[in-house]
């Protein structure tokens, strides 16, 4: 199965409608998926003295609260909408993650095909049942979370009757950027071995060496955040790709999903002009004179690979030389 890029606008459009649909077409342009947006109402999401993050107090306004960096970011139910069609124009996948049961359904009705629970509510009991019931493809993110953590979730989707093989576990560090010392990849193949379901990686390190590693580990999904200018003002910005490094992710991505081929060695149709050319066959050290036995003396290998196999070595060893031969010159014993 193709490995799914989802490009991850997040709230880097800034609350800027015509910044978010210019975002669309850079992710179309530069071959992603999907391009993921996020639903939410800060009057829904947060208390009015929830605190920030430590590093959305470093990127965004000193003296503003939580509550009021999202009511910032906040995109309208039309906007939405209107996103959704500009990506159906654009012919690219859209999705975006609704944080509460609200902006679920609406993203329901407006018929989004894939829903992706973000690691903040991964232990949102009322939210996961929500999500379950659906009934559609299901990602979820487990930053922050520990193993027995994701086990429980996954349990509460498929008790409301999501399909095991409808759902796929992110591996994600939610530190912003993630140090390279906390990514764990192999964790990745535990949930896949442990959980029986397809994994990816949503990536939060700087750079892409990390995301492009976990398709080489098997990721079917990965997750990047994508910006315009990384010197916007904005809680995600300084993590996030700019479209340049979008681009060659997704390229390099691909390179490496056809490179995985399919586990059976074998000789491939561009190696086979060079079977000859790199192999070698067994030759006369020496002169060999009719009636000589072949010794170890008398005979070496060298390039081209045209005659007998240096893997019939030892047949040749001991027995008597059918006619003369010179110094290179293949033997042709039978």
């Amino acid at each position: 199965m193709k490995v799914r890029i989802i490009a991850e606008a997040g709230v880097n459009h800034n609350g800027d409608f015509y910044r978010a649909k210019e975002m669309i077409d850079v992710a179309a342009s530069c071959g992603a998926d999907y391009v993921k947006f996020q639903s939410f109402s800060a009057e829904k999401l947060v208390t009015k003295l929830a605190p920030k993050a430590p590093y959305q107090v470093s990127e965004m306004r000193k003296n503003e609260s939580q509550f009021q960096m999202l009511e910032r970011l906040e995109l309208s139910e039309e906007q939405i909408v209107q996103l959704k069609l500009h990506a159906n124009m654009r012919s690219i996948g859209f999705l975006s993650t609704a944080f509460d049961i609200e902006n679920l359904k609406l993203l329901d009705s407006i018929g989004q095909t894939i829903f992706k629970i973000p690691s903040g509510e991964i232990n949102n009991l009322p939210y996961l049942r929500q999500v379950g019931n659906l009934g559609k493809p299901i990602i979820m993110s487990s930053g922050m979370a520990s193993l027995e953590e994701v086990e429980i979730a996954l349990n509460v989707l498929l008790e409301v009757g999501a399909k095991k093989e409808q759902i796929t576990i992110l591996h994600c560090t939610s530190a912003y950027p993630a140090p390279y010392k906390d990514v764990n990849l192999l964790a990745m193949q535990t949930m896949r071995s442990r959980f029986g379901v397809a994994v990816g990686y949503s990536d939060h390190t700087l750079g892409t060496e990390v995301a492009i590693a976990a398709v080489a580990m098997g990721a079917k999904v990965i997750e990047k955040h994508f910006t315009l200018d990384r010197e916007l003002p904005g809680p995600d910005h300084k993590s996030s790709l700019e479209p340049e490094e979008l681009h060659s992710m997704i390229k390099a991505i691909r390179h490496i999903e056809i490179s995985l081929g399919d586990g059976i060695k074998r000789l491939t149709s561009s190696e086979k002009m060079n079977v000859e050319i790199s192999r070698k066959s067994i030759v006369a050290r020496k002169r060999i004179e009719k009636g000589c036995v072949f010794t170890e003396s008398l005979l070496t290998t060298k390039r081209p690979g045209t005659g007998i196999s240096p893997m019939r070595w030892d047949s040749l060893i001991g027995r008597k030389a059918s006619r003369n031969y010179e110094i290179d010159e293949m033997i042709d014993e039978s």
